[in-house]
């Protein structure tokens, strides 16, 4: 027998011996405790939808998951990092639209490689944007918002809480469906720039509806429009934006991803995990008063959602001419 031939039945033995092992490396997950990166700083919503996940899979593995924050660069130095980690199940990451799906686009260099990509664990919660206006603006409905800026072009400003953000890629995604020009004013955060809409600087903003909702009750921001397909529980009055331009969605969503290469046995098991806990009524009740729906599903479902979102927000920065960072 030649060497050659030596080296393939090895190889080929290597294969069948590491696809038998699969399943009880699976059976046995997670045997020590499990991180989850988290691409952005402590006590933002994707912070709090990690530890309230990681709390319950604590309870049904018996093993700690624990959280830990690597913000920067719009989550690429978090995804960085959990793209290099090892692919054994036990490093486990949150990402968003902005950084799942946007930063695909919206970056000319990222610290991972985009075709290989990551493996989608569950879709957790969308929540809804909503687009608020301070009431000096005089302007009630979105079609009376959308008069106002036709007849005074890039006059009016719009806040948001960063480049590439949900929040701004919502306002460019009116803008282009609208048909009309604002001027774009970036923030570090969305609690910057919605105090700023509040005392009049900044003209409007989407924000997400948990923290927009507290100062529409409290009267010093009006709601024209959820971005939502449906209406949100916390501005039940709030008309869509898709019931002006059809179609229109723009939701910052939330899901659990693993690195490439992560056994589909491991992924499955943690994705089915999610799913149970998600549909737990006491979970639903406490993403639902944060403003979320709940959501989960298998990681065939959230790779398509990956795929489509990646789509449409690349078309939006195309036609917006947002700026490569």
């Amino acid at each position: 027998m030649t060497f050659k031939r030596l080296l393939k039945i090895a190889g080929l033995a290597s294969v069948l011996i590491g696809a038998a092992f699969q399943p009880v490396i699976a059976e046995n997950y997670p045997s020590k405790s499990v991180t989850i990166i988290v691409p952005f700083a402590a006590g933002g919503n994707t912070d709090a939808f990690a530890r309230l996940i990681g709390q319950e899979l604590d309870k049904r593995f018996g093993q700690r998951f624990i959280v830990e924050n690597k913000p920067g660069a719009g989550g690429n130095v978090g995804l960085g990092d959990l793209s290099r980690a090892k692919a054994d199940g036990y490093t486990l990451g949150m990402g968003t639209v902005s950084s799942n799906a946007i930063n695909q686009t919206l970056y000319k260099v990222l610290p991972y490689d985009k075709d290989k990509g990551f493996a989608p664990v569950s879709l957790v919660a969308t929540l809804p944007n909503v687009l608020v206006v301070n009431p000096k603006l005089s302007v009630k409905t979105v079609p009376e918002l959308i008069d106002l800026l036709k007849k005074e072009p890039g006059k009016h400003t719009y806040a948001s809480s960063g480049v590439g953000t949900s929040i701004h890629l919502a306002g460019e995604l009116f803008s282009t469906r609208a048909g009309v020009k604002m001027t774009h004013v970036s923030y570090k955060s969305s609690s910057q720039a919605i105090m700023d809409v509040v005392a009049g600087h900044i003209d409007m903003m989407f924000d997400n509806i948990p923290t927009a909702a507290e100062q529409v009750k409290a009267g010093k921001v009006l709601s024209l429009a959820v971005t939502s397909t449906g209406k949100a529980d916390l501005l039940p009055d709030t008309p869509t934006m898709a019931s002006y331009f059809p179609g229109f969605e723009a939701t910052s969503w939330h899901g659990l991803f693993a690195p490439p290469g992560t056994p589909p046995e491991i992924v499955e098991q943690v994705s089915k995990a999610v799913g149970e806990i998600l549909r737990e009524p006491a979970m639903r009740q406490k993403l639902e008063g944060m403003g979320a729906k709940p959501e989960g599903n298998t990681p065939a479902e959230f790779a398509k959602f990956i795929d489509a979102e990646t789509k449409k927000w690349a078309e939006t920065i195309k036609a917006a001419e947002v700026p490569l960072q």
